[in-house]
This record gives structure tokens, sequence and C-alpha cells, in this order.
């Protein structure tokens, strides 16, 4: 469990941008693989593939379940203090950049649709390869690369719009 806490946190961190929620679901998650840890197959897949899948199936129904609720919700909730913690070695100017940079591309994030969100988190946030993207999303992998290129479009549109230009 402790080994793959980090990146089920940082994937439903990603697709709901909200750090309360994320550990929320993160618990979930691992309360339903124990719960199935008897149907994994490694012959289907590897771990992290079948982990990663049933973060996003639940990360779905949870989408689904609060979609009503995000329409009313306001998109500037305060953050704590917590995730402005700095980390050591970097200077004030270099975090204040990467801390908005962040800001800013989850933000973006969050106005993708789902389906092209969660292309772009699995390969360019999670490191997914296209095969195992195909396995967790189960769709074509040419399906994959295109919702990973146009998620990437829209992102670097939205970005843009921002004023954040690439480096």
């Amino acid at each position: 469990m402790r080994r793959h806490t980090r990146r089920v946190y940082n994937l439903a961190y990603r697709f709901t941008g909200n750090r309360q929620e994320s550990e929320d679901l993160s618990q979930e998650v691992f309360l339903r693989l124990y719960r199935t840890l008897a149907s994994y197959r490694a012959v289907h897949g590897e771990f992290t593939t079948w982990l990663t899948s049933v973060t996003r199936n639940l990360l779905i129904d949870h989408y689904r379940r609060t979609r009503r609720d995000r329409l009313t919700d306001s998109l500037d909730d305060e953050k704590s203090p917590a995730e402005h913690k700095a980390s050591p070695g970097r200077r004030p100017d270099e975090l204040a950049s990467a801390s908005e940079l962040s800001e800013q591309v989850q933000s973006a994030l969050q106005k993708i649709s789902p389906e092209l969100r969660e292309a772009v988190i699995l390969r360019d946030l999670q490191g997914l390869d296209y095969r195992e993207i195909q396995q967790v999303l189960s769709v074509p992998e040419g399906t994959v690369k295109s919702r990973i290129n146009r998620g990437r479009i829209e992102l670097a549109r939205l970005l843009s719009g921002m004023g954040v230009q690439p480096e």
C-alpha cells in the first residue's frame, strides 16, 4: 500500500484538484483494492496497471456523483498553508513561479473534458506508456494517442490564454 499511495493520490489530485477530496478518494481506492484483490490476475497485466484502472474507475464514479455539485462550486477555493510549504534548496522566486505554474496547469486541467484530462494525466503526469493507458481506459491505442494529442492541444490553448508561454 505504501508503495502505491503517492501514485494513487497524485492521480486523484490531478483529476479533482482538491487535496482533501484526493486523500478521501485514495483511501477509498485502497479499500476497494483490498475487497477485490482476489480478482487481480497477473496474466492480464501488471499490478500498477490494474491499480490505475481501479483508481480511474473510482474517479469516474466520483465525477458522475459530484457533477451537479461542481457546477455550483467556486473555482477559487482557498488552499491550506500546507499546500504552500516550501521545499529546501529552491529560491523563493523559483518556488513562487513553480507554484503559480502548478496552479495554472491544475486550473487548465479542470477545464478540459474528463476523457482528455485522464489521458493526459496518465501519460504526462503518471508516466504510463500507451499500452498501459489502453488497458486502463479500455479503448484502442489510436484513441489513446488521439485523446493525449487533443488534450495537450487544449491544455496548451488554455494555458496560453492564461499567459503561460512554453519555455
